[in-house]
């Protein structure tokens, strides 16, 4: 199953329109289910959707996902790097008012690359990504850990404690 899910402020109708343009041209309409929005304009034809999840119904969804599509939010991107399912991100720009600025661009540049993450920089990539990643898979990765590592979390003690007695 295909996961799209948009976040949770804002529509990102490009994103939903391209993944429904692609699940009507592929027949894979039942392979995908969406989370869009209340606010979203563009309804989509070709797949079930939803305006959201409880926490919950989030989880599930991206724990039996084999790919999440989503824009590129930290929020998604970590659970998905959590549950240990690959991703594939298009950014919102800032210069199609999809947010305030391009952070997500910088964030898919950051990410891209990085085992279990895929990035199409523009929507006009995404069908290719797409077909590969539902049929070929995503390879397998390692699973970000939910509580930070002992080194860190020794770092951070040290660094509040610090001249303290």
């Amino acid at each position: 199953m295909i996961f799209l899910t948009i976040g949770s402020h804002e529509p990102f109708d490009r994103l939903v329109r391209a993944v429904d343009d692609w699940a009507g041209a592929h027949g894979r309409g039942g392979d995908v289910f969406g989370q869009i929005t209340a606010r979203a304009t563009y309804v989509p034809r070709n797949f079930e959707y939803v305006a959201a999840l409880d926490p919950a119904g989030y989880a599930a969804r991206c724990a039996e996902a084999n790919l999440i599509v989503a824009h590129a939010g930290m929020g998604t991107i970590l659970t998905a790097l959590q549950t240990g399912t690959p991703a594939l991100l298009l950014p919102r720009r800032g210069d199609l008012d999809e947010t305030r600025n391009d952070h997500q661009m910088a964030t898919a540049r950051k990410f891209e690359g990085r085992a279990g993450l895929h990035v199409a920089m523009d929507e006009a990539d995404l069908p290719a990504l797409l077909d590969r990643l539902s049929t070929e898979g995503a390879g397998a990765y390692e699973r970000l850990p939910l509580v930070a590592q002992p080194r860190l979390i020794g770092a951070l003690r040290d660094f509040i404690f610090q001249g303290t007695s």
